[in-house]
């Protein structure tokens, strides 16, 4: 970034609550017609200004919001039996998925090769029962299912962003470009996201330094001064799941204003009938997207996620928008990143 930039960065800083980014809003072009269907068809969508944590929440600032409130997560909860009909008894135990690497090539098309259900994994202990975060305060805390998010949201004051808000805050101003940095994947090759290096899922070669999250200000920030947009883990938005997004308005006067995703009916995953569990859309890949099997780590990208799943690579960050005063105010302190 030049130095326009970069007092642009400050002052939209200083303007915002504490560990907080104020992004002006405007009329962007969501979505892409050169990748993943899902993300087509692209189109121009309206955000006013709003508010968004300066990276993902971290273990840190999680371990404030359970300390104050004794909130248990979902991943730390036994499941009920009547929620998943069909499933196994001895699988109804508290747990959460642990990405897993095989040792050798498997078939793309079966994620159970990489994921595993492990009982006793969650955020305090993000690999299972014997793990720990020890040392990982600056990561962001994963293992969240979204009422998780809600919840640390609500405590803090804060909400969790919509699809639009969230994308429009990703392009750091660079409207149309393929990353949030740019239309180069790794500028001068040096890697601007914790991303998966090597062939999936098998080998990783870490050549951004991380085999599985890094810290939330590892990488550059994009061109709003946010950290962590692309990869390291996946975001909760606040929007349902639709296949598609809603083509382009034929006139200017018409174009959507904080437009709001599907309705919650229709998110639920066709090819589990019998789980009538419904989704919202993720964004920004993680590091486990890799070029050879998920290339999601970019603005554009979304993902599907059932409500009541954690993953050892998802987490979200929170926004205040500007219409509301607590835009203006500070927020509840929740932990230095």
């Amino acid at each position: 970034m030049g130095d326009n930039a970069i007092a642009s960065v400050e002052g939209l800083e200083q303007s915002a609550p504490l560990n907080m980014i104020r992004i002006p809003g405007g009329t962007f072009r969501m979505g892409s017609d050169r990748h993943y269907p899902e993300e087509a068809p692209a189109h121009r969508v309206t955000v006013d200004g709003f508010c968004i944590d300066r990276t993902p929440v971290t273990n840190r600032q999680f371990r404030s919001f359970v300390r104050e409130t004794g909130y248990v997560t979902f991943a730390e909860i036994t499941p009920d039996a009547k929620d998943y009909p069909g499933a196994l008894p001895h699988m109804l135990k508290a747990g959460s998925l642990v990405f897993t690497p095989p040792k050798v090539a498997v078939d793309l098309r079966d994620w159970s090769q990489w994921w595993t259900f492990k009982f006793g994994a969650n955020w305090r202990r993000p690999y299972g029962p014997c793990s720990s975060i020890s040392g990982l305060d600056d990561h962001p805390v994963v293992h969240i299912a979204y009422r998780d998010a809600e919840a640390y949201a609500q405590w803090a004051g804060k909400e969790l962003p919509t699809e639009a808000e969230w994308e429009f805050a990703a392009r750091g101003g660079l409207d149309g470009a393929e990353f949030a940095w740019g239309d180069e994947f790794m500028p001068g090759g040096k890697p601007r996201a914790n991303t998966w290096h090597g062939a999936f899922p098998q080998q990783n070669l870490a050549t951004d330094g991380y085999e599985r999250t890094s810290p939330v200000t590892a990488f550059p920030a994009n061109g709003y001064g946010l950290h962590d947009m692309i990869g390291n883990v996946w975001e909760w938005t606040a929007d349902w799941w639709s296949a598609r997004h809603e083509p382009d308005a034929s006139k200017s006067c018409c174009v959507p204003r904080n437009p709001r995703g599907g309705r919650e009916e229709d998110s639920r995953d066709s090819c589990l009938p019998t789980i009538k569990i419904p989704r919202k859309v993720l964004k920004g890949g993680s590091h486990l997207c890799a070029p050879n099997y998920c290339r999601r780590y970019r603005p554009a990208a979304r993902h599907a996620e059932a409500v009541d799943t954690s993953t050892s690579h998802v987490g979200f960050r929170c926004v205040i928008r500007a219409r509301s005063d607590k835009c203006q105010a500070k927020t509840k302190e929740t932990g230095r990143t």
